[in-house]
């Protein structure tokens, strides 16, 4: 999986670099092949006036996947991208599920 990190109005460390490979790394390691590229982007949507505006996208790209876009919203770098690996796994497994259509899904008779 390649992952590349861009940044607006945020100094990318290498502390928060390594923290956004392992989030994702094991949000997104365990699917294997259906994730071929993450990009992330970190922003500081308000600048310097402070509030609840540390932004992280992820835009998912897969051979077998839609394009997926994960947005989240928090005050800090990390905890955004945190919920954003978090949502972020949980959407790929989703849509992988909803790929493969609705034959895999019992089928419910209807009681008369």
């Amino acid at each position: 999986m390649k992952i590349v990190i861009r940044t607006h109005q945020v100094d990318l460390t290498p502390e928060l670099r390594d923290h956004v490979r392992r989030r994702l790394e094991f949000a997104l390691g365990r699917l294997g092949p259906a994730v071929r590229a993450v990009r992330v982007t970190l922003a500081d949507v308000n600048g310097p006036r402070g509030g609840v505006d540390k932004q992280c996208r992820l835009r998912i790209a897969g051979d077998q996947l839609p394009a997926l876009v994960i947005e989240t919203t928090a005050a800090d770098l990390p905890t955004a991208i945190d919920l954003a690996a978090e949502r972020a796994g949980r959407t790929v497994v989703r849509a992988r599920e909803r790929r493969r259509g609705f034959a895999a899904l019992p089928r419910l008779v209807p009681v008369a």
